[in-house]
């Protein structure tokens, strides 16, 4: 196998923080269900180590996993294996950043989401310096809530200029053009979010060298796509793997889209597509 790109998934549920466009904000997991994730990240940690082809890997949790201990710890651990090429998460930045001295900064990589309410402007932005301080890639992220664009706005002009600041569509909004030109002057590629994308037919890489792995290890083509494919520890799922066309109507969330082919956007983004990285 050439190179595999794994999106897991695993039962966490839990955040910190309050977002009303989430339906995680602030829900708990119980210790048990804390346990099983651990368990779970153990048991996904120990296959990508246990290897011997290229492997990228982007945690994308419902919850905030960085704030919990193991997944610092996976991601210190995974970046050190010389078969992982990437190992990112999605995360709100609310930990602590010095955790990452312990990582392999060539292949670690963080998709941070600011939200506006729910942290002080400066607090955020003092993460956001200590990551640069500490050579740490990362992407820094908003909604694009009506109420969030002067915070975006302002968060724009003080992060590096190479810093990345994209902005997500919130879910289920129609911008108009002017609304839509206030937001793509933050980010550029703002019309990629914009609208969902027809995908019906169309080549997507998910389910051949991009898959979606859940706490148990089921194997599924992408998180929105319900077909199971196999296992990933009983490695039933690599005679699934193949080149197929996507089975949606449309695709609207910049994990999955941004492996449809006709778009494009292995290109745009280059060597940095699971932490939202373009090469502009």
């Amino acid at each position: 196998m050439e190179h595999l790109t794994i999106l897991y998934r695993g039962p966490l549920a839990s955040c910190d923080y309050d977002c009303p466009y989430c339906p995680f904000a602030k829900r708990r997991d119980t210790p048990d269900q804390l346990r099983a994730d651990r368990a779970a990240l153990a048991r996904f940690t120990s296959w990508i180590q246990a290897q011997d082809h290229p492997i990228s890997v982007l945690f994308t949790p419902w919850g905030e996993g960085v704030v919990r201990s193991w997944y610092r710890e996976a991601l210190i651990r995974l970046s050190h294996l010389p078969h992982v090429e990437r190992v990112a998460i999605q995360t709100n930045l609310s930990h602590r950043t010095s955790w990452t001295s312990d990582a392999d900064l060539s292949t670690l990589a963080l998709w941070t989401t600011y939200h506006p309410g729910q942290v002080p402007h400066e607090r955020f932005l003092t993460k956001t310096r200590d990551l640069t301080a500490r050579g740490v890639r990362y992407s820094v992220g908003v909604v694009g809530q009506p109420e969030h664009l002067s915070a975006a706005r302002r968060l724009r002009t003080e992060l590096p200029s190479e810093v990345y600041l994209w902005v997500n569509a919130a879910e289920g909004r129609t911008y108009t053009d002017a609304e839509a030109a206030d937001w793509t002057s933050i980010d550029p590629l703002f019309a990629q979010s914009r609208h969902p994308h027809p995908s019906r037919g169309l080549p997507c890489r998910t389910g051949d060298s991009v898959i979606s792995v859940d706490g148990d290890g089921t194997v599924r083509r992408c998180h929105f796509v319900p077909t199971v494919l196999g296992n990933l520890y009983d490695d039933s799922f690599r005679s699934a793997l193949t080149p197929r066309p996507c089975p949606l109507d449309l695709c609207d969330c910049h994990i999955g889209y941004v492996h449809l082919e006709p778009l494009g956007l292995y290109d745009t983004f280059a060597n940095g597509i699971l932490e939202r990285i373009p090469h502009l």
